[in-house]
């Protein structure tokens, strides 16, 4: 029997693949970048034949790494950038535009527009969100009125729309495929979020085709099986799909209802998992599908931080102030505080509990004595004050505060950043030992439908912490920095 896991990790900056067995050992782990296009200010878009070859190649160097057949793998799992809009030909399968990614903010006039002609009360109500160009469903409004022959393939039936779970699924099953999975469903402005299928007044009110839009599907089911993929053998069942978050969420074995996650990616995300019914938020929160099994719907709360892993990025390739990622800490650490320098993080506007997309970066507190070193220190600050944001809020929803912040993603790695983390929350901050949690929630996933594991319960016993980071700020510290912080997001 195949024993063996793949699970496809398709990133907003790269996509990465792994190879685990049912004991969690990872046999491979590769990763590949692929290019960032910005047509315009506040415009960010990906070809999808760059996500495709990148997902290719990661297939292929993580079987050579692994020293496995493709044969021998179970099933795949599929999580993804969540809200890229993509839109293809059905018969030929090529795209016909560039996908708009999660980031962009061009439909940031149209959302205004409803606001103001009163449907944000509709959409909160029927799908948990608000009336943000985050979300897809102004996104692929955009691409049938904006591109030539959209709206007309489209209408006759020969356009299919997908978040990225849904066009890899596609690919790999050689078009035989056009599903999606109810979390990812769920982010789109489309999906009744009870009924978990396409509303016909949310597809007017966007001017959407019920004919581009996928099947909504579980999260843990096969799907279809690899035909025609140059790196696979066909036959080998995609079995998971999951949004990136709510994979983290089921990855950080967060199967009770106040079990909570924050992913530190590009942008960080805070779920809490909410149990069977949908909560609704008075707070700025998301209501969101965390994953659909059989039998078994579970919800979750979320908050989402646009910019985390982005802000490093930029003082890497915009400032050019560190040459990787990985240099960020040690920069960091050559001053012992920021000295009151203040950077807010929103390069791409401010998500909850704000839900400013107009915001932009802001960096306060500058003097003659600033260097790299204290804007460095207070980048990775700001990204933890923006969880701080997340994390308050979300605690007054529940009525108590977490007893415990369990954290993953890349920049999760960053020791300094947690422990800041930490202090600031005044609670422990846990890193698990397998970090890459978004990729371990779409293995499991896809193995439970596979038979490699049998439950929740034996997935439950094979999580481990890997870290644990205490606060030892003091309360007056704290104090003084939130009140500094929340001067500059004023601003913002």
């Amino acid at each position: 029997m195949a024993s063996y896991v793949m699970a496809i990790d398709q990133g907003t900056t790269s996509t990465r693949t792994l190879l685990l067995d049912r004991r969690l050992s990872v046999l491979a782990k590769v990763s590949e970048e692929f290019r960032q296009i910005f047509p315009r200010p506040g415009w960010v878009e990906h070809e999808l034949e760059d996500i495709w070859a990148s997902t290719l190649s990661t297939i292929r160097r993580a079987i050579r790494q692994a020293g496995v057949k493709g044969a021998e793998v179970a099933a795949i799992g599929i999580t993804n950038q969540r809200e890229t809009t993509a839109l293809w030909d059905r018969r030929t399968g090529r795209p016909l535009h560039r996908a708009i990614v999660w980031q962009d903010r061009r439909t940031s006039e149209a959302c205004a527009r409803l606001r103001a002609e009163g449907k944000e009360p509709l959409v909160e109500e029927k799908t948990g969100l608000v009336l943000d160009p985050y979300f897809s469903g102004t996104k692929l409004r955009w691409l049938l009125d904006h591109v030539k022959g959209a709206r007309e393939k489209a209408d006759a039936g020969e356009a299919a729309f997908g978040t990225v779970d849904t066009f890899l699924a596609w690919r790999l099953t050689g078009g035989q495929a056009h599903v999606t999975d109810a979390s990812n469903a769920s982010r789109t402005l489309l999906m009744d979020l009870r009924k978990l299928a396409w509303d016909r007044e949310l597809l007017d009110l966007f001017g959407v085709p019920r004919s581009v839009l996928p099947e909504i599907r579980g999260s843990s089911e096969v799907y279809g099986t690899t035909r025609g993929v140059k790196v696979l053998p066909d036959g080998i069942p995609v079995a998971g799909i999951a949004g990136d978050q709510q994979a983290a969420l089921f990855g950080q074995a967060c199967f009770a209802p106040g079990d909570a996650k924050c992913t530190y990616g590009t942008g960080a995300f805070l779920l809490q998992n909410t149990g069977r019914e949908p909560v609704r938020s008075a707070r700025g929160l998301l209501t969101t599908v965390a994953w659909k099994l059989p039998g078994e719907v579970t919800y979750a709360l979320e908050g989402s931080s646009f910019v985390a892993g982005a802000a490093i990025q930029w003082l890497r390739d915009g400032l050019g102030l560190i040459g990787s990622a990985s240099e960020v800490e040690a920069l960091a650490r050559q001053v012992k505080t920021t000295g009151d320098v203040v950077f807010v993080p929103a390069l791409a506007g401010l998500g909850a509990p704000h839900w400013r997309p107009t915001a932009r970066g802001l960096i306060a507190g500058i003097d003659r004595g600033t260097t790299a070193a204290h804007l460095a220190r207070a980048t990775l600050e700001g990204i933890a004050f923006q969880i701080h944001d997340l994390a308050e809020e979300m605690a007054a929803e529940a009525g108590k505060p977490f007893p415990v912040f369990k954290v993953d993603g890349g920049a999760c790695q960053n020791d300094l950043l947690m422990q800041f983390q930490a202090d600031l929350l005044g609670v422990p901050v846990e890193r698990p030992r397998m970090i890459e949690t978004t990729a371990l929630g779409a293995a499991f996933l896809a193995g439970l439908a596979a038979g490699v594991w049998s439950s929740k319960d034996e997935i439950r016993k094979v999580w481990k912490v890997g870290k644990r980071f205490e606060p030892g700020m003091a309360a007056e510290e704290r104090t003084r920095q939130l009140a500094k912080w929340r001067k500059a997001v004023e601003n913002a």
